[in-house]
């Protein structure tokens, strides 16, 4: 096997290591940064529900209230208008979602599902958590859901909640008297619940993982020829020419003297190292024919 194949070999062999290598590392980084990606998407959103929750509270219920002395079905409740709310963003991103979930709900819709209810007992359980993230398949799609605990911290809470007497009649007349009673102050009650699919994010980090791989395959094409040219310039057609004129040496052949290399390197010095000794056998063999 001659060196330029033994090169190339050796080469190709450093590049498919190194490409396993990057094409481990750099798959993990993308996909790390698409999961950051959809996180913040999901943050942005909870923050747009909280806004509309805010808003509510500081604004509509007392604006309501001021006219009403009773309890106004859904217009007063901040988990119905963030969910109203949210809708427009389904009507374009159907995949998107934003539910206010609870294990005892007073509207049976917002009733917790199993996956849901595991978040909130992850809160009941551990009072210090303020954020969560999971991650699921939806019809063959991973998606990622951002849960943030919903406690009871305002006494205000407990009016339409805590027992069915002291709850409005207009709330028992449209809820029953079955759901949403029983909360007690700081107890996690439920959990809001953004879930965005990860496919866009998904797709982008491969497109830039495939980019980044060709980029890679195309700098080691490049660094592959540039090297085969150097190593043929550089060392074979020089290392050929000296085997050449050594051939003709060995056989008592006329030499053409500018076979051998005349640079500076190392080759250089073994093609005047050729030439000594060819002088030398030639002097050699005029002593012995003396």
């Amino acid at each position: 096997m001659g060196i330029r194949a033994k090169l190339n070999l050796g080469l190709l062999a450093v590049f498919a290591l190194a490409a396993g290598a990057s094409w481990l590392f750099l798959s993990h980084q993308f996909e790390a940064n698409a999961r950051r990606e959809v996180v913040q998407n999901a943050r942005i959103m909870m923050s747009a529900a909280n806004a509309v929750r805010s808003y509510t509270i500081a604004e509509v219920v007392p604006a309501v209230m001021r006219e009403q002395t009773d309890w106004v079905a859904p217009l007063t409740v901040p988990s119905y208008a963030a969910q109203y709310n949210f809708r427009a963003v389904r009507a374009e991103h159907p995949d998107y979602s934003y539910k206010e979930a609870a294990l005892n709900p007073t509207n049976p819709a917002d009733r917790a599902a199993d996956w849901e209810a595991d978040f909130i007992n992850a809160f009941r359980n551990d009072t210090g958590l303020t954020e969560l993230l999971g991650e699921r398949e939806v019809r063959g799609e991973r998606v990622l859901t951002l849960a943030r605990p919903i406690t009871i911290r305002d006494q205000a809470c407990l009016t339409c909640h805590s027992t069915v007497e002291a709850a409005p009649q207009r709330m028992v007349a449209a809820y029953g008297t079955s759901n949403g009673f029983g909360w007690r102050m700081h107890e996690t009650v439920g959990a809001q619940l953004v879930s965005v699919p990860m496919a866009a994010a998904l797709r982008s980090a491969n497109a830039n993982l495939t980019s980044a791989m060709a980029v890679l395959l195309a700098i080691f094409a490049g660094l592959m020829l540039g090297l085969n040219l150097l190593l043929h310039f550089v060392i074979l057609n020089p290392i050929s020419r000296i085997v050449r004129f050594a051939t003709a040496a060995s056989l008592d052949k006329p030499v053409e003297q500018d076979l051998l290399p005349t640079g500076r390197d190392e080759i250089g010095e073994l093609g005047r190292a050729f030439q000594r000794m060819r002088r030398s056998l030639e002097e050699a063999a005029k002593m012995l024919g003396a």
